[in-house]
């Protein structure tokens, strides 16, 4: 995974550990489940993020060993409890959705150019609040967004117009979209609401494999 060139400081920030559990996770292989949990610097941004995988969870956030054992943290879902958000997020940030977290690998052979489509949506606007080199595509159903957000991964994400009748295919088509726009040898992350059964399905139907559920902590 290359370096990410800082606009301010103009100088290339090394690869974030939680890259090389993502890479492994995307491969098939999961870690172990032993209940543990493991702590990894705060991200890019200073967000914060817990990532459950099966009996294991992944904490990027400035927290000790001794701050786990303390509050009696553990990997069968006792990072995601309310109040240990709560205590994460602090003052300064604010606690996103559980989400679940899906991967499957991107389906093209070049890197497709950026059609710029929906730049005016506020999914868009948020996105590059929360990702860099954000790219849109889409049509006159929806837009579909590629972008580097945890841990420089490549995430994509879909929204259908306000306008746009639902269950006719369009999440589909767009899913299809932004994998042909994603390079066939790297993993594509996904980040999808449980209660969202319909986009659910799209991601699940494109290939999508759900891995585990996570949830960042932006700052305000």
């Amino acid at each position: 995974m290359k370096g990410r060139v800082s606009s301010d400081a103009m100088s290339i920030d090394p690869p974030h550990p939680f890259g090389r559990v993502l890479a492994q996770v995307a491969a098939g292989e999961l870690p172990s489940p032993d209940g543990a949990v493991r702590l990894l610097p705060v991200l890019r941004d200073d967000i914060v993020a817990v990532t459950e995988f099966t009996a294991h969870t992944v904490v990027c956030a400035d927290i000790t060993d001794d701050d786990v054992a303390a509050r009696g943290l553990h990997g069968y879902g006792g990072c995601t409890q309310p109040a240990v958000l709560l205590w994460l997020a602090g003052a300064h940030r604010s606690i996103g959705s559980i989400d679940v977290l899906m991967v499957r690998h991107g389906d093209g052979d070049v890197l497709a150019d950026d059609e710029g489509h929906g730049a005016e949506h506020a999914r868009v606007q948020r996105a590059h609040r929360y990702r860099h080199d954000v790219r849109t595509f889409g049509d006159d159903a929806g837009v579909v967004l590629l972008g580097r957000g945890v841990a420089d991964r490549l995430e994509l994400a879909v929204e259908l117009f306000d306008d746009t009748p639902h269950g006719r295919g369009h999440g589909r088509r767009l899913i299809r979209a932004g994998l042909l726009a994603a390079p066939r040898d790297e993993p594509v992350w996904a980040q999808v609401a449980p209660g969202n059964a319909a986009s659910l399905r799209a991601f699940l139907a494109a290939g999508f494999v759900p891995v585990g559920a996570e949830v960042l902590l932006n700052p305000n």
